[in-house]
């Protein structure tokens, strides 16, 4: 099978969300070896998780490794050109939802054992600390333009082989110092497409999907995007 910036697309954001979630499932869900090992087990894993996802993404024929809707929009207004937008974001909700099921396969036998529903639906989506629409709205508009910012000088000085770790120190970095007050979305795919598949998979003991808030990391990580892009224009970089 021909290697395409699609499939690379949605490869690369499936193992994204199958460590991503993965940690979330290990360090939350009763009785694995990880449960309750805290922050920093999880914004580890989750930085880990990015750079190992570019690197799957690139080899499967996405150079640019994108892995996030909001990262296609804000190189999409930086340069003008919104020609492979669409495909890029597709592959990357496909892959999310794709990352997601697995997770719950991955850890099947421990959805029963947990009875805290909002444990287990912050494993496929993110949720605010303090419930405060505007508050929660910056926090995701900062943490995307700070992702958005970061990748761009990455790409522009890095050399090849090192940004992909370079990426995931930087979303590590997100996690750790910007993450505590809505959980860094700071990508549509990711929390968009894992919500989709709690709702639909057959997962036990699960509640609802809390889709009251489910909006807020989708439109507040575009909004940022699109502010990181047209700062970085603004500079002429």
């Amino acid at each position: 099978m021909e290697t395409t910036n699609f499939i690379g697309e949605l490869i690369g954001t499936f193992m994204l969300i199958l460590l991503g979630a993965g940690v979330n499932a290990n360090t939350t869900l009763n009785k694995t070896y990880g449960q309750n090992s805290g922050w920093i087990v999880t914004a580890t894993g989750w930085g880990f998780a990015v750079a190992m996802a570019v690197f799957v993404a690139q080899k499967f024929g996405s150079e640019g490794a994108h892995l996030n809707p909001a990262v296609t929009v804000a190189l999409a207004v930086h340069s003008g050109d919104f020609t492979n937008a669409g495909s890029f974001i597709l592959a990357q909700f496909i892959g999310a939802f794709l990352g997601a099921t697995t997770v719950w396969l991955m850890y099947l036998p421990h959805w029963a054992a947990t009875e805290d529903q909002g444990a287990k639906l912050g494993i496929f989506c993110t949720g605010p600390a303090i419930k405060h629409t505007l508050g929660n709205m910056l926090s995701e508009i900062i943490g995307t333009f700070a992702l958005i910012v970061g990748v761009m000088a990455i790409y522009a000085e890095a050399t090849s082989g090192l940004k992909p770790f370079l990426v995931g120190v930087l979303v590590w970095s997100i996690g750790l110092s910007l993450g505590g007050t809505t959980g860094y979305a700071i990508n549509p795919a990711r929390d968009l497409g894992p919500r989709l598949a709690h709702a639909i998979l057959p997962i036990a003991g699960k509640g609802g999907n809390n889709w009251s808030y489910a909006w807020l990391p989708v439109v507040a990580p575009l909004i940022g995007a699109v502010l990181g892009g047209l700062f970085m224009l603004l500079f002429g970089l």
